[in-house]
């Protein structure tokens, strides 16, 4: 897109299907390297990523010309492929349905890329759903408890 100029950057989140903790320590490095790997080749740019066994986190900055749903669709469905592939789990490993996008100014990345680093020391003190509801609040975004993660 020639003169178009833009600087959007999104933390995207989702969760394993059922929040199951099957992200183990010993993979996640390697999911990771993954994901990253499906950004770059989208032509997004990967700020930081990091996670539990039951949920990620990926902070990127978007260009105007992919929509974040066919980004998080590609992610998805690409990185469980890989991980099946690879038999960490026994089963078939899936992500939820649904996704948490929330949007960001160039100041405020510092704060949330360290958020996203920390992700272990946040959850010593509030499970994934409660984060997760935090997000939905602080971003004024209406929700029904009673959908939030349905699909278990």
């Amino acid at each position: 897109m020639a003169n178009t100029y833009s600087q959007l950057y999104v933390q995207i989140v989702f969760a394993v299907k059922g929040r199951q903790n099957l992200i183990s320590k010993k993979c996640k490095d390697e999911i990771y390297k993954y994901i990253t790997g499906i950004i770059t080749n989208q032509k997004q740019k990967l700020i930081a990523i990091n996670g539990m066994p039951d949920h990620i986190h990926i902070l990127v900055g978007i260009k105007p010309n992919v929509s974040i749903s066919d980004l998080v669709r590609d992610i998805k469905t690409s990185s469980s492929k890989f991980i099946n592939e690879q038999k960490w789990i026994n089963g078939k490993f899936e992500w939820q349905t649904g996704f948490g996008a929330f949007s960001y100014g160039h100041s405020q990345l510092t704060p949330v890329i360290k958020y996203i680093e920390n992700q272990e020391e946040h959850h010593r003190t509030k499970t994934f759903k409660e984060e997760y509801i935090m997000f939905l609040k602080l971003f004024n975004i209406d929700f029904k408890n009673e959908y939030i993660f349905d699909d278990v």
